[in-house]
């Protein structure tokens, strides 16, 4: 199945539009760090679920250690049940450093304490989950397979070779003058 992913930062987005280049699912942001709600969460979920198309979300994660990761989750847990909407694929964790959070905040960045706050985030959510990540970090900063959860992977090529729950195929997806991240669901 062909997807977006979307937050705020993406501004008015016409649904239609999307359902009619062929994209049958979207992954909306609901939640940062341990208090952040993206503004347009419901907004885009029912104007996805308008179309006919199904919906999952992501959490982007600020949390250092799985302490924070748990207040996370609650965050998270909580932002989708004030939204009371439904949630047909899962709820993912994106762990990276995209912004230097983590990195500006002297986070443990070894293998063991970021596989630590995915897992504590999974444990807690209390709800269907998984992890976003790019394939180097896949790869080098996270034991994704001890996780036990669908893995969406973001590697902007021809070929996907992680072969996960969900591939972010590329960053450059227009549609209706808008681009969007693309995205490939499996299963």
């Amino acid at each position: 199945m062909k997807g977006i992913d979307v937050s705020e930062n993406n501004g008015d987005i016409d649904w239609q539009a999307v359902a009619d280049a062929g994209i049958e699912f979207v992954m909306v942001r609901y939640s940062y760090g341990k208090h952040g709600q993206d503004s347009r969460f419901l907004e885009y979920v029912n104007g996805a679920h308008e179309v006919g198309l199904k919906v999952g979300a992501y959490h982007y994660g600020y949390g250092l250690t799985p302490e924070d990761a748990i207040e996370e989750a609650a965050n998270c847990k909580q932002t989708i049940s004030d939204a009371g909407v439904l949630l047909e694929l899962p709820v993912f964790y994106d762990l990276e450093d995209a912004d230097g959070y983590k990195a500006a905040h002297n986070c443990d960045m070894s293998r063991d304490n970021l596989t630590g706050i995915c897992q504590a985030f999974l444990n807690n959510l209390g709800l269907s989950g998984g992890i976003y990540a790019s394939l180097s970090w896949l790869e080098n900063s996270v034991d994704w397979k001890s996780l036990g959860c669908p893995v969406w992977n973001a590697q902007y090529n021809y070929e996907d070779n992680f072969k996960g729950y969900m591939w972010q195929n590329t960053d450059s997806l227009v549609i209706a003058g808008k681009n969007f991240d693309g995205d490939i669901l499996y299963n």
